[in-house]
């Protein structure tokens, strides 16, 4: 370690020739860690006596201290000296040797910290590479080759095994068998009752569940069991780790080493564990998948024997698995692909898969808006696509259209031949282009491309393409996003770096910190009091300088008064989204600085906090007799503020124009401290902010009435918690075909006992601010499974459950508890959850929702379509249907209507493959109906069939 010698070299030169100096200190771990001449110095050994709390006899020719680091750990320094040292001159060596070893300590724990990141790296890689390998084309012998590859990139694994075993028929097979000593060769088909292995160390880790690990001599002495030579060799350390599939042993992962070099650590123990976990997983994936090739081939063959006419369904849900995986296989590439360059190639492979793309590319509007540029273009005819302006070009024409186009070359002719397009490069045969969409705008455009006429594209490849170019905006955003995460993190590493240089040039300075205590100690009362990043007074300043100023109003009667500003700039998040976070701290400093210019001078400037300042506006003359109007004053000086504030600025490289929003509160009696004018204050800024920003507001009893009504309806709620003011609405869901009513959505209402009927969004905010929507939750479920219980029927019942319910690991039993409570049947019960709540956490709604469906509680996915991350890994959840979202019901019968179309198309296509139903969410006209009818849909509801009301309709009827 050279910053370790470099240390040993300063203090031995400070202390003279032979002098032996010795530096401990404990991790995180408990582990000594040592710096000095070796474990049997005279200084190791005082040292380490001190850490062990065993301090000895200091003589004159030792020094030895112990002291707590910043970080807690222990850290201990002993020299023995040549000759004996003054008192004085101890100490002072004292002083500087602990400055210097701190400073060692922090530069030591930075370069772990980087250690570790690129440890966290490397692994991170490793758990990709497996989960590629696991959805690859390879042999399951080539995989585990590959994974055994893997696994030796992380630690030493050249002798590796992985065996799974089945606990009820008391089986293993070993998949995979790699040795350099042992000629074992697995057979992956080939199963070996466990009773066959008596002595086995395998078996003996499958049982017990645990890691097993040390030499195999000692392994086989502690479990008892004798040393059988069919098992091999013995190994200097073996290592085994249990894999678990629901906390059930199903399978192990063994590396062993013959060498003493190679042994395995409590580090390596851990790793192997994690990453047989992810093996489990991958083989998982691959048996999956293998399964699900052979159903659909035992399928594709019955099929074909019984009905061919059939084979039109088997194409069409292969195409829905294509589908399917080129979206999962376009969520892994914004993640795993390294440049953009490689992510477009990538996509490009995807896009093949699904449809004719040897003429393809990707265009991509650039953020001035004018410029269109080629990023990915890959062409027989057309070998490059240079950056041009936007233009009258067939991509410009989908750009402007915002929609999908399907044109052949007579048309494309004809669009030439008229004006609205003009053609780049040769003329295709035939050709389509998507929009790419990122929150609503176009961003771009993929395209494909003939020029033969023995390929033409249909529109149903339009759909396909449509839909996918949804999922590869949002891969191509999180792409960018990711690539701009790893710049930072290659910015911090560099940062660290530099700090990490800066503290070994800081050692040489550190003498100069020697009695820098008192003013450390003045600098922590200033920034106790002061705002770290303007210098400002505080919140701890200002609530102080409140109390002196209400205690003088107190005492003075009527003639002392003082008013409270608060201001809060104006779209301050824009700078800070915009610029970055510095930028936005440079706009504060600049701020504090002009609304100091603009106060009196005995008036006090504080920031609270973000992008909010207070000003205390003292020593107004409050009596009758004075003449001075303390509104004006105040109001000239919120006005003097803003003028200031208003003045242009530049922050990083662009022209700011600042504005804020300022209430005003004045001192009154009724006010107990500092903290309520500041309320006061704040209410009026809100009011200053909803009357169009940069202006006042003061503030006044309407503002004091509001807050009163605000402190009523909350009070309300809570006694319609207790009481029965919730009740349920229910809206009927039927059959498409004939109408006939299957089922009800209950919708919250609230009967106010003064302002009647309530929908949800007129307190909903009010719930979720004061914490209360849960329990109005509650009380609408058990609403509901009263109503169930006293109705007999079939018909169901659904309520929408938020993700917060599905954070709570009792939801599925509280649930259960109330329909038992209720005398309700839970098969008559349906629960709407959205994709958010899935993704969350994933495994334990999985959980959940199998515990609900056992209980016959089934679930529906709510507006389905509006997002995407569920989407690859739906396939996992037991949802009994989707609901299709209202927005692209509503445009069924609008002029966008063969998008929407395309859109339900596809989902239909998905929930067919999953083989669930849907339904269609807002239905509101005949012509809605019959199209979601006739795309496959089964089930509806909507204002056609019926709206919500307080006694469920079993007979829907059109209008």
């Amino acid at each position: 370690m050279p910053a370790a010698d470099a240390l040993l070299r300063v203090l031995r030169r400070s202390l003279g020739h032979g002098a032996d100096v010795a530096l401990r200190w404990q991790t995180r771990n408990g582990v000594v860690a040592a710096v000095g001449d070796g474990p049997e110095s005279p200084a190791g050994t005082v040292a380490e006596r001190l850490l062990a709390n065993q301090p000895g006899n200091e003589g004159p020719r030792q020094v030895a201290i112990v002291w707590t680091a910043a970080d807690g750990a222990r850290v201990a320094l002993a020299a023995i000296l040549s000759e004996p040292m003054p008192q004085v001159e101890r100490n002072e060596w004292l002083d500087m040797a602990r400055a210097l070893a701190d400073a060692y300590l922090v530069a030591e724990r930075a370069q772990a910290r980087v250690k570790s990141l690129e440890d966290s790296e490397r692994l991170q890689q490793a758990l990709y590479e497996i989960a590629d390998l696991s959805g690859s084309d390879m042999d399951v012998t080539e995989m585990l080759e590959r994974i055994h590859q893997v696994v030796a990139g992380l630690m030493y694994a050249e002798n590796l095994y992985i065996v799974l075993y089945d606990a009820v028929r008391g089986t293993v097979r070993f998949l995979y068998f790699a040795d350099m000593r042992d000629p074992y060769q697995a057979d992956p088909e080939l199963e070996i009752h466990e009773r066959e292995l008596p002595n086995s160390m395998t078996i003996a880790l499958l049982k017990q569940g645990e890691p097993l690990f040390g030499p195999s001599a000692e392994i086989r002495h502690r479990l008892g069991v004798a040393r059988d030579i069919a098992h091999g060799p013995d190994s200097e350390d073996w290592l085994g780790v249990p894999m678990r599939r629901d906390d059930h042993v199903c399978g192990a992962l063994v590396v062993q080493s013959y060498e003493q070099a190679n042994v395995y650590g409590d580090e390596q123990r851990a790793l192997l564990s994690y990453v047989a976990q992810h093996i489990l997983t991958a083989l998982d994936r691959r048996q999956a998948r293998d399964e699900l090739e052979r159903r659909v081939e035992e399928r594709t063959y019955a099929l074909q024997l019984t009905n061919r006419d059939l084979q039109a369904e088997i194409v069409e849900r292969q195409r829905a698995e294509r589908l399917q995986r080129a979206l999962f296989r376009i969520a892994e590439l914004s993640i795993t692909s390294g440049s953009l360059e490689r992510f477009y190639a990538q996509i490009h492979d995807v896009v093949g898969e699904l449809l004719y793309a040897r003429n393809f590319y990707i265009a991509i509007v650039r953020d001035d808006g004018g410029t269109l540029e080629f990023p990915y273009s890959v062409d027989e005819r057309d070998p490059a696509r240079p950056t041009r302006k936007l233009g009258a070009g067939l991509t410009e024409f989908v750009i402007r259209a915002g929609t999908a186009m399907l044109a052949d070359s007579p048309r494309l002719q004809q669009l030439h031949a008229s004006g609205e397009v003009k053609l780049h490069g040769a003329i295709p045969h035939c050709w389509l282009g998507v929009p790419l969409l990122h929150e609503g705008a176009v961003v771009g455009v993929i395209a494909v491309q003939s020029y033969s006429p023995a390929i033409n594209f249909t529109r149903r490849d339009q759909e396909l393409l449509t839909f996918v170019a949804h999922h590869i905006s949002n891969g191509l955003a999180r792409k960018r996003a990711q690539d701009r995460l790893v710049a930072a993190h290659a910015d911090l590493e560099q940062r660290v770096q530099a700090r990490t240089q800066e503290l070994a040039q800081a050692n040489a300075d550190l003498l100069e910190q020697i009695g820098e205590r008192l003013r450390a100690e003045q600098r922590l009362t200033y920034q106790a009091r002061h705002d770290a990043l303007t210098g400002l007074p505080n919140r701890s300043q200002l609530l102080e300088r409140l109390g002196m100023a209400i205690s003088r109003a107190r005492q003075s009667a009527s003639s002392a008064s003082f008013a409270v500003l608060f201001l809060d700039l104006d779209r301050f998040k824009l700078v800070n989204d915009s610029a970055g976070h510095t930028a936005g701290d440079h706009l504060l400093v600049e701020a504090g600085r002009r609304i100091v210019a603009a106060v009196r001078e005995d008036d006090m400037v504080a920031r609270l906090g973000g992008d909010e300042f207070a000003i205390v506006v003292d020593n107004l003359d409050d009596r009758p007799d004075s003449g001075v109007d303390n509104l004006a004053v105040v109001e000239t000086l919120a006005q003097r503020i803003l003028t200031l504030l208003s003045q242009p600025c530049w922050v990083a490289g662009r022209e700011v124009f600042p504005s804020a929003s300022i209430g005003i509160a004045f001192w009154n009696p009724r006010y107990r401290n500092g903290a309520d004018l500041l309320r006061d204050a704040d209410a009026a800024m809100y009011r200053a902010k909803a009357s169009g920003r940069d202006r006042w507001a003061v503030f006044d009893q309407a503002m004091r009435d509001q807050a009163v009504r605000i402190l009523d309806l909350e009070a309300d709620l809570r006694r319609a918690i207790n009481g029965d003011g919730f009740i349920a609405f229910y809206q009927p869901i039927v059959q498409l075909h004939d109408g006939a009513v299957v089922g009800h959505e209950a919708l919250l209402r609230w009967r106010h006992e003064r302002r009647g009927l309530l929908l949800p969004g007129e307190f909903i905010g009010l719930g979720e601010d004061s914490g209360l929507i849960e329990e109005v939750d509650w009380v609408m479920y058990r609403r509901v499974l009263q109503h169930l219980a006293a109705e007999p029927g079939d018909s169901y019942v659904s309520i929408n459950v938020s993700p917060r319910h599905f954070r709570a690991t009792d939801f599925a039993d509280r649930l259960l508890r109330l329909a038992d409570a209720a005398g309700a049947d839970p098969s008559r019960l349906r629960i709407e959850i959205t994709e958010v709540a899935l993704l969350d956490d994933a495994s334990r709604a999985i959980r959940m929702l199998r515990t609900l469906r056992d209980h016959g509680v089934l679930a529906q996915l709510d507006d389905f379509g509006t997002g995407y991350s569920a989407l690859s890994y739906l396939h996992r959840f037991p949802v009994e249907c989707l609901k299709i979202d209202r927005s692209f019901v509503s445009g069924l019968d609008s002029g966008g209507g063969h998008e929407a179309v395309a859109v339900v198309r596809a989902i239909q296509a998905l929930a067919g493959t999953l083989g669930i139903y849907t339904i269609g969410e807002g239905i509101e006209t005949l012509a809605q109906s019959q199209t979601l009818s006739g795309l496959g849909c089964t089930r509806g509801q909507g204002y056609l069939y019926g709206r919500p009301a307080e006694t469920p309709v079993y007979e829907a009827s059109l209008g």
